[in-house]
Formats: C-alpha cells, structure tokens, sequence
C-alpha cells in the first residue's frame, strides 16, 4: 500500500548535470517516486506549464493547459548552480506565480554556504540538500509531500462536502422513492403469485370440462 500511494507523487528533478540527474532520479525512483527530468530552470518551467514572459506580464496567463493539466508536479527538486537560470531564480519565479506557489521546492548544491542556503529557505524552499544527495534526504521528502495531498484532500473533501450539501435532499428523495419501489415491486410480486395462481389452476379445469363436453 505505500508502496502504491507513494507512486502517485510526481516529482520534477532539474540539474545542468547529467551525471547528478541520473543520480537523483535513480533516488527517486528507488523511493518509488515518479520522475521527470530537465536539464535546465526555463525547461522546468515549460514543462509546469509557465512560461518566462508570463511572469513579467500579469494580464496574461500563468498556465498553458496543454502541459499543467496533463502532468501534476507534487514536488521541484533542483540544482542550484546552473547556467541562465539560477535553482534560487526557479525557486522565485515558481513562488511568485499563483498557480504553483503551493508546489514545494527543494534545492541541492554541492557548496556547503549558509548565506545561499538561508536565502533560500527565506524565499520558500522547504529543504536544502548538499551534493551528493543520499536516500536519507530523500526520506525528508515524504512529509512536505503529504501536506501537498492532504491539502488537495481537504480541498477535494470540501467540495464534496458542499455537492452533499446540495445533493442530500435529492438522494434522500431518492432513497425514498427506491424504497417505495421495491416495495411496491416485491407487494406486485406478491399479488401476482396469489392472484396468478387461482386462474393457472383453474384453466386447465375448464378447458378440460370443455373438451369432455
């Protein structure tokens, strides 16, 4: 069973590296993730669905449908050391936008600097991990991955709480009159076996009464 529920989460990885993204995936597969990988900070943001230009437009859009919808991304684990953008740049930019700012960001980085590591924490990031990650780090995954779910549960919960609202008249009228019916059905039944009985015996009398006669 966790096993199953923790496939569900999907978690993008992105590292200028080769070598540290098939690290990082092997872990996170290992740890019976889903995982997509990206070579770079505008890739990752492509595939979330944002886009560079969106952030300096507000009026526009944040969310392409065609990739946000398709794919939901439970956690971003990425470098922070990378060519263009920055894994702290990400991180803004993933803060700054309203549809993925509840998405948890995690940053690695082979440079043990408290100033860069305090930056990030201060900007959102729920951990920072130093290179090479190991299976251990990744176990402090788990719990800001369960806040995203049970968020989504309370959400979801919520909703259906407020449909039930709704809906309970309608299902309790329902219930009624399924009740009725099969009560009405099983009484139909009964009438029809003791009234169909007396004829089903009598027809044979008769059509022998008048064959004889």
């Amino acid at each position: 069973m966790g096993m199953a529920a923790e496939s569900q989460f999907h978690v993008l990885a992105v590292d200028d590296s080769i070598i540290d993204r098939k690290l990082i995936e092997r872990l996170l597969k290992t740890s019976s993730y889903q995982v997509t990988t990206v070579d770079s900070g505008s890739k990752a943001l492509e595939f979330l669905g944002l886009h560079e230009d969106d952030t300096t437009n507000p009026s526009t859009p944040c969310v392409s449908p065609n990739n946000h919808q398709e794919v939901e991304v439970n956690l971003v684990i990425t470098d922070y050391c990378m060519p263009g953008m920055t894994g702290y740049d990400l991180l803004k930019k993933i803060k700054e936008s309203s549809s993925l700012r509840d998405i948890p960001v995690v940053i690695m980085s082979s440079e043990n600097v408290p100033s860069r590591i305090s930056r990030c924490l201060e900007e959102g990031a729920e951990e920072f991990f130093l290179k090479p990650v190991r299976l251990s780090d990744l176990n402090k995954l788990r719990p800001h991955l369960m806040k995203t779910k049970s968020k989504d549960q309370h959400q979801k919960q919520e909703k259906q709480e407020e449909k039930s609202a709704f809906q309970s008249p309608k299902q309790q009228q329902q219930e009624k009159e399924e009740h009725q019916q099969q009560q009405q059905a099983s009484n139909n039944k009964r009438k029809a076996i003791e009234e169909g009985l007396s004829p089903e015996r009598t027809r044979p009398r008769y059509n022998g009464i008048t064959t004889v006669v």
